[in-house]
């Protein structure tokens, strides 16, 4: 009896450096005929420029400006924290929101610094995330997705990245940091993002099959 040919991995190219990001995408895609390539993998160093005033803008803009050079099926995403108060912001500007030294610390010392003394019912925001899939100059799909939540007064919770220790999530009553990372996956923006993004994907194969 011969063997039938093992199933081919598809590749695809993460196109981020945030290791969370990175993280969290390995998982929705586990257990798909895929390898995940890193832009560390390929030699990738030049940024993506980020100019656009909208998530979705910035996410077709990485994926087109990795995918052309490489060919490769890219996956981009932008997200970020919207806090209603603040009147959107930090919005597109949430990884660099406190200035050219920006890390999570000081992007979330600053979001409490502006809320300080605002009441709770002031305190709306909610994450957003948009992914494209493209190949070379074709984009294949477009996907976003929202989590509706508040500003806590302090962080809280050690898990996660970025804005979760003070994006607290009333249907678990717990910050996105306070929940473990299958919990966050199936309730977060990304998640539902990813969730869309794993369905669609056995389209985007040459063979339709995987």
């Amino acid at each position: 009896m011969t063997k039938s040919p093992a199933a081919r991995s598809e590749k695809i190219l993460a196109a981020t450096t945030n290791p969370g990001k990175l993280r969290e995408i390995a998982q929705a895609l586990e257990g798909l005929s895929v390898k995940l390539l890193r832009l560390d993998d390929l030699g990738l160093s030049v940024p993506a420029p980020e100019k656009g005033l909208a998530f979705l803008d910035n996410a077709r803009e990485k994926a087109l400006f990795y995918s052309r050079p490489t060919g490769h099926l890219t996956l981009a995403e932008d997200s970020g924290l919207e806090v209603e108060y603040l009147g959107g912001a930090p919005g597109v500007y949430s990884a660099r929101f406190s200035g050219p030294e920006a890390d999570d610390a000081r992007n979330v010392a600053k979001v409490l610094k502006l809320m300080e003394g605002i009441p709770e019912e002031k305190r709306r925001a909610r994450f957003v995330c948009c992914l494209v899939l493209c190949r070379g100059e074709k984009i294949l799909t477009e996907i976003s997705g929202t989590a509706e939540g508040r500003i806590s007064t302090e962080p809280r919770g050690r898990n996660g990245f970025g804005y979760d220790p003070i994006f607290f999530f009333p249907p678990l009553g717990r910050t996105f940091a306070e929940l473990t990372p299958e919990e966050k996956n199936r309730v977060s923006h990304r998640g539902q993002a990813l969730r869309q993004l794993r369905g669609f994907l056995p389209r985007a194969f040459p063979d339709g099959s995987r």
